[in-house]
């Protein structure tokens, strides 16, 4: 009898608890707007300190490689400048991004789920950093001395800044988004898309795709590179399966009960 209680009222929880389709809506325009605000925050505080960003942090690699940079269009630096300070604002505010991303997904948690929140913020902005550490501290380097060595000693090697900052954000940017993986496996493992049988099932496959994935995310021909990224990406592919196994017992553990 308690217990029919207990699923009554759990069901009327859920029942007043449910939004209607423009309710969505609503709350999503509301998390993208917050976002927004915090992306516009990030790139006011990036701004301000945007030569100390470009001199002593994205040039530094440059700097290391012995590569040579020039700009080649007229007020290509200011436009240069301010992509760099959005980027840095997106970066800034990633825990905010991920924060209003789970508050939006939060209704469709159960209550035992929801508390989890902070925790998958901070992992996932743990995640996020710790691929641009990476690309920052290990990709970048052998991918610009590579580049920057590469050919005749005929030829001398000067790059155009523009293509500089596009090859340092996308390496760093691409590696940000594949260490969230973990992450992606968790949120799918919660759903029940996921599980880990069918990540060792598709493992074979999953490794060429890795191999495919880090030929895409690293620019040029450097086979050092490549293979420094798909490292990580085997590593991390692993982990996922550790990871959906765990949340996957835990979901039929509670549906049992």
């Amino acid at each position: 009898m308690a217990k029919n209680e207990e699923n009554l009222l759990e069901d009327g929880e859920e029942q007043e608890g449910a939004m209607s389709f423009l309710q969505h809506l609503e709350e999503l325009r509301w998390r993208f707007l917050y976002a927004i605000i915090g992306i516009l925050i990030g790139t006011i505080v990036t701004w301000i300190f945007i030569d100390f960003l470009v001199d002593s942090i994205l040039l530094l690699p440059a700097k290391r490689a012995d590569i040579h940079l020039q700009n080649l269009r007229p007020f290509g630096q200011l436009f240069l400048f301010m992509q760099i300070a959005i980027i840095g604002g997106i970066v800034l505010s990633i825990p905010n991004i991920f924060y209003q991303m789970w508050k939006f997904i939060s209704p469709a948690l159960k209550q035992s789920e929801k508390k989890y929140i902070s925790l998958i913020v901070v992992f996932s902005t743990i995640c996020f950093l710790s691929g641009v550490a990476f690309a920052y501290f290990i990709m970048l380097p052998l991918t610009l001395k590579f580049a920057g060595e590469f050919g005749s000693a005929e030829i001398e090697n000067n790059f155009a800044i523009a293509e500089y900052f596009s090859i340092i954000i996308s390496v760093m940017l691409g590696a940000a988004v594949v260490f969230e993986l973990p992450m992606l496996s968790f949120l799918l493992s919660k759903i029940g898309i996921l599980t880990p049988q069918i990540m060792r099932k598709y493992r074979k496959h999953s490794i060429i795709t890795i191999l495919i994935l880090a030929a895409i995310l690293t620019p040029g021909t450097d086979p050092v590179a490549q293979v420094l990224l798909a490292i990580p990406l085997a590593l991390l592919y692993e982990i996922s399966i550790y990871v959906s196994k765990v949340f996957s017992k835990k979901k039929k553990t509670e549906e049992d009960e």
